[in-house]
């Protein structure tokens, strides 16, 4: 293998990219794999891999940003690998933001370079995938295909709003994400900004649910000069007007073909996660998803590999690798423990079930009865109060589960809670939690210790949903049954009339898990979770908290025949 670093390739306006090649020591034209991230290149490469061998993420020498792949494997198999920085970060010149048509121009570079066969495609996962949607809808002829596995949002560009922070409800990604960045930020006594943005950091800075987490107010007072996306998301926490036309515009743009997917622990990322399925819904090209299990990748990120060479063999070197004959969907079945194929996503063959939620904290598919057979107390909701992390790390929930299941059941697929609430406030955070529980062999009688379902089963938690109670208004055009879609915008937020009994639609991430026989389905609704550290900090950074109420909030829960609460659950036979 030749390696050369460092090498310096200008841009169309002047501004001097650094990237690293590693090519086959043979003489000979190849097909490219390219990666391109914020994440620093000089981690990337084969002499990293030589010191580090792969690591869990439960290891503490995990270190999220090794994801461009693996350059040996790559080179054995007669590809150069180019690991790319982008303008703004690490040995790049320029300011991050300004790039809307560098990957076209280093991919022109690449084909003009004597060991390339001008067929590139691209690699990488996370930051490295979502750079592969942009490459792709700047359109060279020369990319052939990509294989974005975790990629970012795929609404209002790689740090898009929505799928970031679905339901607006804001989390400290980005924030826990700064130690990993290699962005050019200055830092300097805090100007006053332009009338507007001047407008919108004086809001945020008087807001007590942000004041209350200080760590989040001290970038506040910095103005933007360091982390900055979690500072946009404080300053201006909506989606944009026109973000979502334009991203539609964008998926027109995409022309090639793509291999896309993430893993059950990215609900944590959440962008990772919706990124792949938006794209996956949204782009008319020849298309594969993968779904992967619940542990997270090893890093350096070597998985998944004889994945990647199937495909690209198949669309730069033109072999038949059978890659185009199987199911376009591939996912991993927890509880099973095994992997599924299917022919769409969500998958054709599923039985849309209503789960209702019913007295004495129980999830049913027996639809409520009328109040005139149970009587007017059937109407009396469920309760709970919550007060600020200020003041207790318990978080209060209410709790609905099943009965011990006869025979196995089969959920893969998106999932929408649809909740009748009110709130004794102006707003709050819905957080809702839906867990596998059990096995569970006990029964309830009226004796002492067999009145409630034990303490102490098993519980595993699947996936969540979030939706800030002030941002539920829907664009009902865009909704689906299985996926609300809402608005998000300045304009569409509007605070809750306390004690008001409000109808919330909430999209709840995707899974798939078999319910044992003998388990429990559980959905557990909560409005606050909590730092699993000090200083605000958490022990993984990978599953971030929420921006919650500084208020104390009491919640009620209506589930009788005219407000009736349900989860929608994709079953599959």
């Amino acid at each position: 293998m030749i390696e050369e670093r460092d090498i310096v390739v200008t841009m169309r306006d002047g501004t001097r990219l650094a990237m690293d090649v590693y090519r086959p020591d043979a003489p000979g034209k190849y097909p490219v794999l390219c990666a391109c991230a914020l994440h620093n290149k000089d981690i990337q490469g084969p002499d990293i891999t030589d010191v580090l061998p792969p690591q869990p993420a439960h290891a503490p020498l995990w270190f999220g940003p090794v994801e461009a792949g693996d350059t040996r494997r790559f080179v054995a198999n007669g590809y150069v690998h180019v690991i790319a920085q982008p303008r703004g970060s690490a040995k790049s010149e320029g300011h991050y933001g300004h790039e809307d048509t560098d990957h076209y121009d280093i991919i022109e570079w690449i084909t003009q370079q004597p060991w390339s066969n001008g067929k590139v495609g691209m690699v990488g996962i996370s930051g490295y995938a979502g750079e592969q949607w942009r490459a792709a809808a700047q359109g060279h002829p020369a990319l052939k295909a990509i294989f974005p596995y975790d990629p970012c949002s795929a609404y209002g560009g790689m740090f898009g709003f929505r799928d970031f922070n679905p339901g607006g409800v804001i989390h400290t990604f980005p924030y826990l994400l700064d130690v990993f960045s290699t962005v050019h930020e200055s830092r300097d006594v805090p100007l006053e900004l332009p009338a507007e943005q001047e407008a919108l950091w004086r809001d945020a800075m008087r807001n007590p649910d942000i004041k209350q987490y200080i760590n989040l107010y001290n970038i506040l007072t910095q103005k933007g000069q360091r982390t900055f996306v979690m500072y946009l998301m404080m300053t201006q926490p909506w989606e944009a007007d026109g973000v979502v036309e334009r991203a539609e515009e964008t998926f027109k743009k995409i022309k090639i073909p793509f291999y896309t997917g993430s893993g059950a622990y990215a609900y944590t990322y959440k962008l990772h996660w919706l990124g792949a399925q938006n794209y996956f819904w949204n782009v008319d090209q020849p298309k594969k998803l993968l779904f992967t299990g619940p542990a997270h990748l090893e890093r350096p990120f070597h998985q998944y590999h004889d994945e990647i060479l199937r495909w690209y063999d198949y669309w730069l070197k033109g072999k038949n690798t059978g890659v185009m004959d199987e199911p376009p969907v591939r996912y991993w079945l927890m509880g099973a423990n095994e992997w599924r194929t299917g022919h769409d996503w969500p998958l054709p063959e599923t039985q849309w079930t209503k789960y209702y939620l019913s007295h004495w904290e129980a999830l049913t598919t027996d639809a409520p009865r009328p109040a005139a057979e149970l009587g007017a107390s059937a109407r009396e909701p469920d309760v709970f109060t919550q007060m600020p992390v200020t003041r207790t790390t318990k978080v209060e929930r209410l709790r609905y589960m099943t009965e011990p299941l006869p025979r196995d059941v089969t959920v893969a697929g998106p999932i929408t809670l649809t909740l009748y609430a009110s709130i004794d406030q102006q707003d709050t955070n819905w957080i809702v939690v839906l867990k596998d529980i059990g096995p569970d062999v006990s029964v309830r009688t009226a004796r002492e210790g067999e009145r409630d379902v034990p303490t102490d089963l098993p519980e595993r938690e699947l996936t969540r949903g979030w939706l800030k109670a002030s941002y539920r208004a829907l664009d009902e055009r865009r909704s689906k049954p299985w996926k609300p879609f809402h608005k998000l915008t300045r304009d569409s937020i509007a605070s809750v009339k306390p004690g008001e009994v409000v109808e919330y639609k909430i999209e709840i991430l995707a899974t798939a898990n078999q319910f044992k026989a003998g388990h429990r389905i559980c959905l557990d609704i909560t409005s606050m979770d909590v730092p699993t550290g000090t200083g605000a900090m958490t022990n993984v950074e990978y599953i971030p908290y929420h921006v919650c109420s500084s208020k104390t909030v009491t919640h009620r829960i209506y589930r009788d025949t005219d407000r009736p609460s349900h989860l929608l659950l994709p079953i599959i036979p």
